[in-house]
């Protein structure tokens, strides 16, 4: 297997241009089906199709972690130095044949330059977006915009730092921290996107945030922040590989308090599978890894099933009562899998992708409240679907 340098910017150029040309068909799709409209509906669409295309980027990342696929291309941002895995055919090739079954295959390759190129064509669109933003309050429609354009400029710098993340995976071979760090920040650049589309659509919808009585509204917020709490503690258990620690339920290892060592599982800045003195990491500290994931796991679905009885008892946010409420189901369902059919994959990448949606329905409802004044409190009908973005632009 050749040496081969972490950091090779010579294909940069390349992959971004494959940024560019993916970009093309959601842009030219934005365009063709809004061109004769105002400059705040195309920039509407072009949110809320950046939103659903980064969903599924966030979506492929799972895949890409779950395959073991991150070091598929052990540099960074090409591929032994090569824009695409068809330029280094040999030194995969030859990697492949030292480690049949090791990081670096062809088809790892492949998963791992098209989670590149998927990437940079979400940064190509919230480039696009960030511009076009910054073009229309210049032109004079900046009045008329229901998103000021420091969002998409945050959303662009919060981008960019993602790339260095994902740049640190790869060169600091699948570190847990970092690699942990990179599936949140996938999460938080769903949130921006999510708050700027749902802005975008209560404006063009000209409807306000609904009134919630104070403690609904802080117990939304005490949801919003455990789920990102929960998600930080499932991309743990993920990046350390320790999903099989526990293989019943809802006992683990036949006991309800088996033989765990927090101490060395919740040891942050240290090498995958290793302790920070250098020894292998014992599988005491992956089940305590794992058991405390499960344990806040009925907190956050106690919380959320609660979230939504209320917002339903209270005839508000009905829409999202029901996505927060369909989501913890689900994410119940395929946690359960997880543990029971050892960690399928097709469970585990939906595991990952029921979180980032409950983080995007918990973001929606929070953009779509607001906390009520006392004459704000009369209850509104049952069937009343004020305030609800259609279900098919957040969906993901």
């Amino acid at each position: 297997m050749q040496a081969t340098s972490l950091y090779d910017l010579t294909p940069a150029l390349r992959l971004m241009l494959m940024g560019v040309v993916l970009a093309l068909a959601p842009l030219a799709w934005v365009w063709l089906r809004n061109r004769q409209a105002s400059p705040a509906r195309r920039l509407q669409a072009l949110t809320v199709l950046t939103l659903f295309l980064t969903f599924d980027l966030v979506l492929f990342g799972a895949f890409t972690r779950l395959t073991d696929s991150g070091l598929g291309c052990p540099d960074w941002p090409g591929c032994y130095g090569n824009a695409s895995p068809v330029g280094a055919q040999a030194e995969i090739a030859a990697a492949q044949s030292a480690m049949p079954t090791g990081p670096v295959t062809h088809g790892k390759a492949w998963v791992e330059m098209i989670h590149r190129y998927l990437a940079t064509g979400v940064g190509v669109l919230i480039l696009t977006l960030t511009v076009a933003s910054w073009l229309a309050r210049r032109r004079g429609a900046g009045q008329a915009l229901a998103v000021h354009p420091l969002w998409p400029t945050l959303t662009l710098a919060w981008v960019c730092l993602q790339g260095a993340f994902g740049a640190l995976t790869v060169t600091m071979k699948l570190f847990p921290a970092i690699v942990t760090l990179h599936l949140l920040g996938g999460i938080v650049l769903l949130v921006l996107l999510c708050v700027q589309a749902v802005r975008f659509q209560q404006a063009s919808g000209a409807r306000s945030p609904q009134p919630l009585p104070r403690g609904l509204r802080a117990a939304l917020w005490l949801a919003f922040v455990l789920v990102l709490v929960q998600i930080t503690l499932g991309g743990w258990v993920s990046t350390n590989y320790a999903v099989l620690a526990c293989e019943s339920f809802p006992t683990c290892q036949g006991s309800w308090w088996p033989a765990m060592d927090f101490r060395q599982g919740f040891e942050i800045w240290r090498e995958l599978g290793r302790s920070q003195d250098g020894g292998h990491i014992g599988f005491s500290a992956l089940t305590a890894i794992h058991y405390t994931h499960r344990l806040a796991a009925y907190l956050v679905l106690a919380v959320l099933a609660g979230l939504a009885w209320r917002l339903q008892r209270a005839g508000r946010l009905l829409a999202q009562a029901r996505w927060i409420a369909g989501l913890a189901l689900w994410q119940f369902v395929t946690g359960l899998s997880n543990v029971v059919l050892d960690w399928p994959l097709v469970a585990a990448v939906s595991h990952t992708g029921g979180a980032a949606a409950l983080a995007v329905a918990l973001t929606w409802a929070l953009c779509a409240s607001r906390t009520a004044a006392r004459s704000d409190l009369s209850p509104l009908p049952v069937s009343s679907d004020a305030g609800r973005p259609h279900a098919s632009r957040f969906a993901a």
